[in-house]
């Protein structure tokens, strides 16, 4: 339960990390407050190179993000345009995998790709052209005319129905911003490391001109599900550990009840209680081990064939999951800290369960026991 749980979780998380936000954003200060290009930043290398050079940094992604209205005779439509560089963006978020219609941008492209429903939306195919029209940096008008190069499936829906994307040099000529970004988006090495390297990027830029999120910032709805699912899961947890530490107590409560004569014999022929209770608490340390060996042993083929092959959902579960920009799918997590997590409550469970037939040996009366 705990491996299909984690696996979701990290199955959630690499796919919005993969979609679009990165595992962390650099922006310059305020700009996630107040999203315009006025709070762009100015790009260079020397800034890239203080970036990337951050251990735990596998790939720096350039961004230049803004509103539009975007028209196609009689229909128009509030829309995102994101300037791109189109081979870096695609090692971010795969988006030439998803191209239905046309072919993906190349860095000499004057054209734009699109998500499938607004394309639906607005009644184009590929080789119509797209108007355009926005405010620029510093209050200067935008509006230009692009052909579309290509269409996409999106599986996030909501970009899907409101995502542009053209080259970053058109997209800064467009806004007549030129050399300047709105974001810098990163990919890291293992998630795990995502507070570590944030703090590294934190001290390496310093807070005055850069604010450093990582997708926990910039998908707050996101990681609070993931909380409250897991909250869930864990309390899930607590009464199968419940379940299990009734089995357990009611396992040694058997075995020390059917031995009582046993017992009483062999105190009452002189062995000293304190060695009896330390041969029933060796008893259950071995029975212990073997339990936890054998459920490890058990669950681990299973959890190794649904790490490889997951779950497809279908039905309305799959139909909710598509629509929230997920793959149907239930993937399994394989980590080895669980099965210590697991068999570290249960051990402590069954060391408290055995302090009962312990207890019990050191109040075994021969003369009493004996005649049972």
């Amino acid at each position: 339960m705990r491996s299909m749980q984690l696996g979701s979780y990290g199955y959630m998380i690499d796919s919005v990390v993969h979609s679009y936000t990165g595992h962390i954003q650099v922006h310059a200060k305020g700009y996630w407050d107040d999203k315009t290009l006025d709070n762009s930043f100015a790009a260079s290398d020397s800034l890239v190179h203080d970036i990337a050079s951050v251990p735990g940094i596998s790939l720096v992604v350039p961004r230049l993000e803004s509103f539009a209205l975007a028209s196609f005779r009689s229909k128009t439509k509030g829309i995102m345009v994101v300037g791109i560089d189109p081979p870096l963006e695609n090692k971010l978020t795969n988006l030439s995998h998803h191209v239905v219609k046309g072919s993906w941008l190349t860095p000499g492209d004057n054209g734009v790709a699109l998500g499938q429903t607004l394309a639906s939306y607005l009644g184009v195919n590929v080789g119509d052209t797209l108007v355009l029209m926005s405010v620029g940096y510093q209050g200067m008008s935008a509006a230009n005319l692009f052909p579309i190069c290509a269409i996409l499936k999106i599986p996030a829906p909501e970009m899907d129905n409101s995502f542009v994307f053209i080259i970053l040099s058109n997209a800064q000529s467009f806004y007549s911003a030129p050399g300047r970004l709105t974001s810098y988006a990163m990919l890291i090495d293992k998630n795990s490391n995502l507070e570590e390297v944030t703090s590294a990027l934190r001290e390496r830029l310093g807070p005055d001109q850069f604010e450093v999120m990582t997708w926990k910032e910039l998908m707050v709805q996101l990681m609070q599900q993931i909380q409250a699912d897991n909250v869930s899961g864990l309390f899930m947890l607590a009464i199968l550990y419940m379940v299990v530490g009734f089995g357990i107590f009611g396992t040694l409560l058997m075995m020390i009840s059917e031995r009582r004569r046993e017992l009483a014999v062999m105190v009452a022929v002189g062995m000293k209680k304190g060695k009896l209770a330390l041969v029933i608490a060796c008893e259950v340390l071995f029975i212990t081990l073997i339990g936890l060996i054998s459920g490890i042993a058990g669950a681990l083929p299973i959890i190794l064939y649904y790490y490889h092959h997951p779950i497809w959902l279908t039905g309305q579960t799959a139909d909710a999951m598509l629509k929230m920009g997920f793959d149907p799918i239930m993937p399994f997590a394989l980590q080895g800290g669980f099965f210590v997590a697991q068999s570290m409550v249960i051990f402590v469970i069954a060391m408290v369960a055995a302090l009962y037939p312990v207890i019990s040996i050191f109040r075994i009366i021969p003369s009493k026991d004996l005649r049972r």
